[in-house]
This record gives structure tokens, C-alpha cells and sequence, in this order.
């Protein structure tokens, strides 16, 4: 049953699968089934004869009883319903015994059924995803649609279903897990329920126990591809269940297999140049002259005329005079004609010349063959090694940059995801200076060479050194491609997991990359290059290829010497042994004695040779006692011009987290961007920590605990898949990655190291409290990030949030990041604000009440601090309180002074006034009285007069003070007449 309904949620199917059945002849002309009844309470049951033709009801035998419900035969055997008894299969056919097997997938077989839910918010009608039959595998849908193969099975007794897939690609959640007919789950642990990621041409098998009863299976993906890059679908085969109750009939060999005895419980793959059809005892031969069949073939095919995409370019290995030479050879196995019309010949060999030196760490004692150089001695490759100085010792590792034959600890392999039929070819060749992919068998094969290391083993005088760097691998290629060709370098530690840890697609020009191992385990080191993933019968890009020029692997535990580093030695005598330094501690070049490195510096790496290789930490941050991280203790002092500003971030210490978002994929799939950020404190241990639930899961170890799945760091990304709208019963955490792994220091200034906080992301800050950025950086290059990633934490005083606070991202860059290597974050808190002072209060005196006045301290507003200082309780004074009287009496007198100033100007204005008219008269007698003559005086006595009238008037009107005036006016004009006269 194909279901491709527009659902929201997986649907409850419950078909149960019959028991096999044939047709048995019988004494009369009805053709019959045998079969048996259903199981009753004691686990009995008959057989029963049921006619193919309706309504022939008439003439059958009667039931008998039958074998007990638990019954099954053996592998190789089916029940014979007459009889009741088992039999072997015959020559051609195979039978699992109480197992059921899928292993061909031209049809989705029938009681498969396949259940697709789009995404919440994509558009409807789209829903056209399933699973797909592509001949000798199922393949999983290629869209971001939920997709769930089902297949339901009755099992009489306890059993198991097991099953091969491919699993490459991340971004597709692989979910198996198992229903009961009332469709609930099953009990399942997270490591049967999620399926472990496999590598690049791996097959991995997957096993769960299953209970008697119905079980319905469940297969089910779910994509979410957050880049452009192309998916990479799930693969099954060899679907296999046991525990049903019986099988009454066998199973023909498929075609292009066979099994050529009786008893069969499987079928084998017919040889190379030969094939079969279904149901074959054995193989027939191809006529190897005109056709060809590769392993597992149900036809022969013609041989094609030889071409140029037919054979490839290599070089011959060294011979005893040292010279090799360019060859070329045909694709093996040789499938083309070399004798067709039109078929081409291969060219001749080039001329021999002197072969590349040995590599680094290996001489070859004038032989052709390159062998390590001792223990404690090096070599570049050139000359014989010798031994080590005294006071130093060797350079572990490898370096490899002459590829006249692969080393000994490199294998290269072929394999194809439709059939193993390349396994037998060379994935790489090696080229001189360079070691190059192969041509495989097709254009799809992936082309696989690996690097095995088994551990790393420090130098002698960095071993109590403490640091998360054992080794590095760096290695330097180029890729020319003219299709959708990728080239991936992956790792396996300790054979949990193999991770994709970089992959490139398309045509890249020479570089290198460097990747750093932080975990003394073995690792298993793989390159793998497909030209592309569309498989095709005909080669169109033979001549795409990857070159791989040089591999360098630090601290290899096997490694060889190419030079040797100066060591700490015991003492100063002759022959003094190299013993390690303690941690932060570096060789002081003149003794060569360990020395400690100063206070708030760490060692650089594993390079501890002379005091510079102690770095100082950055601002704002401090060194642990062993000199191998920097952090910040959560303490902060900024200097400004006006005062000086103390932080505490105790608060802070505990991982912060924030979840933006939700963001949706061009399909519509809903995820979140989880971050945790560990800003300070825990002498400086990565507290922020993103576990990967559901793509890389934990593997019981040899001693029985659970290595986890996790990423530690100061500030970690994990992507989250909601279970809401992909019917999905849980939140899904996958990809997750290390955004910062060193702390470069904390500073209020926007720039440090190469790093620039971009504060105008978000809203302005106060101008009386500067924000603190705290500064990160990521050393894990990436194809988008040839620097690392880094990271800014913007810490802000705001009094409004909790003493935890708040983080944010800059709504222009809702991922976090706007160029996608730097990363912004916004921290708000009271726990970023400084810690109080003196000047964050100032004090109110209150009025003297009976001799007693109260002051209080108040914060200034808005208040930007907390804790420090604690604000001073009010505090009560004595004062002076005036009498009443007193406060009577001098109230009075203010009143008289007011009352006589105000009298003194009102004479003074008065005053004024008649000294102007008096000077008018004067000035008026002057000008008409030059003699004593009597008309004269006439003149000046009448005007005396009427001065005198004036006066007179003036006199009655005015107070005594007038009249005082007045008389002294008089006096003063007689004075003046008695001058005149005389």
C-alpha cells in the first residue's frame, strides 16, 4: 500500500503478513491451499484445506491438527503442508527457515508502504516524496519532506530485524523504531531508535530485538539542509526478519545469484564474466572474447572499443638503479576491446628518471626502498639519519610529499553504494609529487584512501604540559572537476564514529587545511572523492580527479624524525637525559632548565623552547596555574577619565543560553539556532556545552561506560529541529559546532586582536556606563572561515533585568552573524552593571526641628551599579534653634530699616526738586539786576513776593519739616540781597 496523503502525522497501518502458502495437489480436481487457523489460548491450531475457486466447497479433506504455533524449521528448509514436516530447499532457492528476507528492490515489495508528511509550513500539494526502489537498494527521498518506509510483520515468537544501510549526510535525521498494533512505541534506547552515521563507502548494519506479536517498523528520514549543498540520500538492503512462525515454500535465487546445493540459506553472487537468471543452481559463462558481466550480473554486456577514458597515467615503482618512469595501464578490470574498429592503444612508457627522495624521517640506504629511520635519530630524506643532539630530542611524525609508492600506513579502496564490484581497484594512484584518485570501475564510485594512526605521543619535555592539542594533520590538494564531483576528509576516533570534518565540491585551486586533534586516541584519517552521484553505465568524467600533494601528522605515536627540538634536561652534566617540564612551564635557552612562565601568560602550543613562547593573556582576562588558557575571573576594572569602574560577573559564571529564532529552510522546514555562551570563571573550563542527540550517538567503550556526543567551548551553536509538524515526538539537537575556543581578552574598546565588536547591531547604551566586550576566536578553519570563526559578548548594564540577564542577537542578523565567521552577541544584566561607589549617592539634609536634623543618602538616578558599597543609613545631627522674641524683635527691626530707607529717599528726591527751582530764581535775578536801582529792586521784590506767596502756600501745605525748610530758605535769599547791595 502506497499512502501518500497530505498528513501532518504518521499513520497507524496495521497489515498483517500471512503465512506463505502454496497450492497442493490432491487426490481430486480442486485445487486446494493448505493453511492453518489462528492460534488459540493453548497455542493450538489446525490445518485446514481452502479451495483456490469459490463455491468448490465440496470433497475436501478434513481438518487436521496442527504443529505447535511456536513451531519453525531450520535455515534451508520450508514446511511441507501435507506432510507437516520440513524439507529441504532445492538447488536454486533458499529459505531463512522462520526468517524473512528483502534483498531485491526493482518494486517496493509488496506489504511495504510508504508515508510522507510535509513540512509544517510548506505549501500544499507537494507531497510526492518516498522511498524509491533503485534495483539492488532502496534510496530515501531527496526533499525535506518526513518520509516513513513501513512494513508490519506477526511473529509467533520473540525475533529480530536487521537491516544494511548508507548514512553519510547529516543534515537527514535517520530515526528506526518500532509499533505495537495499538500504535504505540516500543521501549527503545536513543542508540537503537537513532541511526549512527556511516562513512563514504561503509555499510553499516543495524539489529533490533523484536517482541512475539504484531511490530510494525517504522524507517523513517527527515531532512533539513540549511545549505546549497546536494543531499546525500539514505541506502537500504538486506532487509532481514526472524521469528515468523514458519515458511512454507522457498525462495528462488535472484537474479545474477545462485546457490548450487540443496538446503540453501542464502545465495551467492555469480563470479565476474558470468551470469544467471531467478531460481539458478549456477552460472554461465559470457563469451569473454565479445562480452563482459560484472560480479552479481543477470546479463553480459558487449565490450565497448578501447578509449582514452579506458586506461590511466601512473608511475612504475623505483627499480635498483633508483630510476622509475611515467606508465600507462588499462582500467582494471580491462573490459574494452583493444583489437575493435576505432579502439585506441595504450602510449608508450616515458623515459625513466631518477625517483623522488624518500620522505622526510626515512633513508634508503642506497636501495630502491625507503625505510624509517631508528628510533632517536632523524633524516630529511636525503641524507642518512643520525642520531639527535645532545640536549634535544626527535620530531615525531609524518611527512609525506614524494609519492612514488603509497606508505605503509595508507590503504586505498573503491567501493560503490549499488555493489561492490570496484572493491578490487586502486581508489588513488601514486604520482611522484603528488598521490591522485584513481579511475574506479564508474563515475560514482567513491574513491577512498585512509591514514591509520594509532595514538599520539607528546614530546618528552611538553608531556605534563596541559592543553587540548595532541597533534594536527595538514594536508595540501587540488581538485579539477567538470561535474558535481566532492571530496571529503573525514575521521574516526577510536572507531565510534566516522564525522565529515570538511568537504569541498567543485574545482579548487591548490591550498591546504589543517585540522587539530584534541583527544589521545588511534584515528582513522579518510579522504574520499566521488566524481558524482548520479550513477550512469557509460564513463563521462574519468579525467576528474583530486591531487593530494603532501600529509603532515604531528606527535604520530609511530611516527619517524625529520628534525630534532631542543629538550629540558636533568641537570647540566654530560650526557644529561631530556625529562618533561611541569605544565607552564618553558626551556630556558641557556640551561635548558624548566622556568615558569610569568604570571598571566600561556604557553603557546607544545613550542615551550625559550620564554616567548609564553604569550600574555589579552585585557580583562588572567592565566590558570597551568598556563594553558586564558579566561576571565569575573572581575573587571575600567579606568575613565572621571572614575574608576569595578565589575563583578559572579552571577554570570554558569553557561548563558539563547535559542533564536525560529528560521525556515527554502522548503519550509522549521529550526532553531541554539547558543550557549560561557563568559567567565570555572578556571576557565568550557562550561558551554552542545550535544549532538540524534547524527552522532554514543557508543558503549571496551570498559563499558558511554562516550557521549558533545561539543565543549566557550560559546557552542547546535541547530534544533522542533517535534512540532514532522511528527516527531522530540526536539532534535544535531550540528552542532564550536564557535570559540580561546578567550582573547575584555575590553570596552570595539577592536582586540583582529576582532571588531559592531555595537551599532544593536540599540545605543547609556553613555554614563560603557559596555564590555569580551572577546572570542575559534582556530578551526572552515571552508567559508579561512581564519576561524570568532565571536564578540557584549556585557551591558541594564538594572531593569535579573542578575542572570538576558542575551540577544542583532535583529539585522537574526542567525547571530552577518558575514557567517563572526559571530555578535548582546548580554544584558544588573549583573553588568559596576559595583557601587561613594559617587553613585549623594546626601538630603532636612530643616532643624528642636535642635535635631536628619540627613539621608539617596541613590542618583537612574542607579548604574550594584553591590559594592552599601548606601549610609540616615544619620540625625544636633542644631542651634533661635528664640521667639529674638526672631520678634528682629523682625521689627528689619521694619524700621525698611521704614527709614525708604523715608531718606523720599527727602532726598524732595530735596532734589527745590534745590532745581531755587537755582531757576537765582539765575533769573542774575540776568535782570545788573545795578542797585530801585526799578530793578522793584523787579526782584516782586518776584519775592511771589516767591514768598509760593513759599507761604508751600507752608500751609507742608508738615514742620516743611516749614523748617523753608526759613532756612529765607535766611539764605536776605544773604544773597545784602551782597547785591553792597
Amino acid at each position: 500500500v502506497n499512502s501518500t496523503h497530505n498528513t501532518q502525522a504518521p499513520m497507524c497501518f496495521t497489515l498483517l503478513h500471512p503465512n506463505l502458502t502454496h497450492p497442493q495437489p490432491q487426490n481430486t480436481s480442486i485445487l486446494l491451499n493448505l493453511d492453518y487457523t489462528e492460534c488459540d489460548s493453548t497455542g493450538s491450531r489446525w490445518r485446514v484445506a481452502i479451495p483456490l475457486n469459490p463455491g468448490e466447497c465440496t470433497g475436501l479433506p478434513e481438518p487436521v491438527q496442527g504443529l505447535d504455533c511456536t513451531f519453525s524449521c531450520k535455515a534451508g528448509e520450508f514446511l511441507e503442508m501435507s506432510a507437516q514436516e520440513c524439507t529441504r530447499c532445492a538447488a536454486g532457492t533458499y529459505s531463512l527457515g522462520s526468517g524473512l528476507r528483502f534483498d531485491e528492490w526493482d518494486d517496493i515489495p509488496p506489504g511495504f508502504s510508504s508515508l510522507a508528511a510535509n513540512p509544517a509550513n510548506a505549501p500544499n500539494g507537494q507531497n510526492v516524496a518516498k522511498w524509491v526502489a533503485q534495483g539492488l537498494y532502496l534510496e530515501s527521498n531527496r526533499d525535506e519532506c518526513t518520509v516513513s518506509l513501513i512494513y508490519t510483520v506477526h511473529l509467533k515468537k520473540p525475533g529480530s530485524v536487521s537491516f544494511d544501510y548508507q548514512y553519510v549526510d547529516n543534515s537527514i535525521f535517520f530515526e528506526f523504531f518500532i509499533q505495537n498494533d495499538q500504535c504505540q512505541e516500543m521501549d527503545q534506547d536513543s542508540n537503537k531508535k537513532w541511526i549512527k552515521l556511516t562513512t563514504h563507502g561503509e555499510w553499516g548494519t543495524h539489529i533490533v530485538n523484536l517482541n512475539s506479536g504484531t511490530n510494525i517498523l517504522y524507517w523513517r528520514t527527515t531532512r533539513v539542509t540549511l545549505g546549497s549543498k546536494a543531499v546525500k540520500p539514505v541506502v537500504l538492503k538486506n532487509i532481514r526478519i526472524e521469528g515468523v512462525a514458519y515458511t512454507s515454500e522457498c525462495f528462488p535465487c535472484k537474479p545474477g545469484t545462485f546457490s548450487r546445493a540443496p538446503g540453501s540459506s542464502s545465495c551467492e553472487p555469480c563470479p565476474r564474466d558470468t551470469y544467471s537468471g531467478r531460481g539458478a543452481s549456477s552460472c554461465t559463462p559470457c563469451n569473454s572474447k565479445t562480452h563482459f558481466a560484472s560480479e552479481g550480473s543477470a546479463t553480459c554486456k558487449s565490450r565497448p572499443p578501447c578509449s582514452e577514458k579506458d586506461y590511466i597515467q601512473t608511475y612504475s615503482t623505483c627499480d635498483k638503479d633508483g630510476k622509475t618512469q611515467v606508465i600507462y595501464k588499462w582500467v582494471e578490470p580491462q573490459i574494452c576491446l583493444e583489437a575493435a574498429a576505432g579502439a585506441v592503444t595504450l602510449p608508450p612508457s616515458g623515459q625513466r628518471e631518477p625517483c623522488p627522495p624518500c620522505n622526510p624521517g626515512f633513508y634508503n640506504n642506497d636501495t630502491a626502498t625507503c625505510s624509517p629511520c631508528p628510533p632517536g635519530t632523524y633524516s630529511d630524506g636525503v641524507k642518512a639519519c643520525k642520531p639527535c643532539p645532545a640536549g634535544t630530542e626527535p620530531v615525531l611524525g609524518y611527512e609525506y610529499k614524494w609519492w612514488n609508492v603509497l606508505p605503509a600506513n595508507m590503504k586505498t579502496s573503491c567501493f560503490n553504494v549499488a555493489n561492490n564490484n570496484c572493491d578490487g581497484l586502486n581508489g588513488w594512484e601514486a604520482a611522484g609529487n603528488h598521490v591522485q584518485s584513481g579511475a574506479g570501475r564508474s563515475d560514482n564510485d567513491y574513491l577512498i584512501l585512509t591514514l591509520t594512526v594509532p595514538g599520539f605521543k607528546l614530546p618528552v619535555s611538553v608531556r605534563g604540559v596541559s592543553g587540548s592539542e595532541y597533534g594536527r594533520v595538514t594536508f595540501e590538494f587540488e581538485t579539477s572537476c567538470s561535474s558535481d564531483c566532492e571530496f571529503y576528509f573525514m575521521a574516526d576516533v577510536n572507531r565510534r564514529s566516522t564525522n565529515v570534518i570538511e568537504s569541498w565540491d567543485g574545482i579548487k585551486t591548490k591550498q591546504s587545511y589543517t585540522h587539530i586533534i584534541t583527544e589521545n586516541s588511534s584515528v582513522a584519517f579518510t579522504w574520499a572523492f566521488q566524481r558524482t552521484s548520479q550513477a550512469s553505465d557509460v564513463r563521462q568524467y574519468v579525467n576528474d580527479m583530486v591531487k593530494i600533494y603532501s600529509v603532515t601528522v604531528t606527535n604520530a605515536m609511530d611516527g619517524v624524525a625529520s628534525a630534532c627540538r631542543a629538550c629540558a634536561l636533568q641537570s647540566q652534566q654530560a650526557g644529561s637525559s631530556c625529562v618533561p617540564c611541569p605544565a607552564g612551564h618553558y626551556i630556558d635557552k641557556e640551561t635548558n632548565h624548566c622556568q615558569e612562565c610569568p604570571p598571566n601568560t600561556v604557553l603557546s602550543g607544545h613550542l615551550i623552547y625559550g620564554k616567548e613562547a609564553c604569550q600574555p593573556c589579552g585585557p580583562g582576562s588572567k592565566s590558570n596555574k597551568e598556563h594553558s588558557v586564558c579566561f576571565s575571573d569575573c572581575s573587571f576594572t575600567y579606568t575613565g577619565r572621571v572614575r574608576t569602574l569595578l565589575y563583578d560577573f559572579s552571577a554570570l559564571t554558569s553557561a548563558g543560553s539563547i535559542m533564536n529564532g525560529p528560521s525556515f529552510t527554502a522548503k519550509g522546514t522549521k529550526y532553531y539556532h541554539l547558543f550557549n555562551i560561557s563568559l567567565c570563571g570555572a578556571e576557565g573550563h568550557k562550561a558551554a556545552v552542545c550535544r549532538d542527540n540524534v547524527t552522532n550517538l554514543p557508543n558503549e567503550d571496551a570498559g563499558g561506560g558511554q562516550q557521549g556526543s558533545s561539543v565543549e567551548a566557550f560559546l557552542c551553536q547546535s541547530t534544533i529541529i522542533p517535534s512540532d509538524g514532522r511528527g516527531l515526538r522530540t526536539a532534535l539537537s544535531s550540528q552542532s559546532i564550536s564557535l570559540a575556543d580561546t578567550f582573547q581578552g575584555a575590553t570596552v574598546e570595539k577592536s582586540l586582536n583582529g576582532i571588531t565588536a559592531r555595537p551599532e547591531l544593536f540599540p545605543s547604551a547609556s553613555k554614563r556606563i560603557p559596555d564590555i566586550h569580551f572577546f572570542y576566536r575559534s582556530s578551526q578553519v572552515t571552508t567559508s572561515c579561512q581564519r576561524g570563526r570568532n565571536a564578540v559578548v557584549s556585557l551591558r548594564c541594564n538594572p531593569e533585568k535579573t542578575a542572570k540577564g538576558d542575551i540577544s542577537v542583532p535583529s539585522e542578523c537574526p542567525a547571530g552573524t552577518c558575514d557567517g565567521c563572526t559571530f555578535h552577541f548582546l548580554w544584558e544584566s544588573s549583573s553588568a552593571c559596576p559595583r557601587c561607589s561613594a559617587v553613585d549617592y549623594h546626601a538630603i539634609e532636612g530643616a532643624c526641628k528642636a535642635g535635631v536634623q536628619d540627613t539621608v543618602f539617596v541613590w542618583t538616578e537612574p542607579r548604574l551599579c550594584t553591590g559594592g558599597l552599601t548606601i549610609p543609613l540616615k544619620r540625625t545631627s544636633p542644631c542651634e534653634a533661635i528664640d521667639f522674641w529674638l526672631k520678634v524683635g528682629a523682625g521689627l527691626a528689619v521694619f524700621c530699616a525698611i521704614l527709614l530707607i525708604s523715608l531718606t529717599c523720599y527727602f532726598w528726591k524732595k530735596n532734589k526738586k527745590l534745590e532745581f527751582k531755587y537755582s531757576k530764581l537765582v539765575m533769573s535775578a542774575n540776568k535782570e539786576c545788573e545795578l542797585p536801582v530801585a526799578d530793578s529792586c522793584a523787579i526782584m521784590e516782586g518776584e519775592g513776593d511771589e516767591n514768598e506767596e509760593e513759599e507761604v502756600v508751600y507752608a500751609n501745605k507742608s508738615s514742620l519739616l516743611a516749614k523748617l525748610k523753608a526759613v532756612a530758605t529765607k535766611v539764605k535769599e536776605q544773604k544773597q540781597l545784602v551782597k547785591v547791595f553792597f
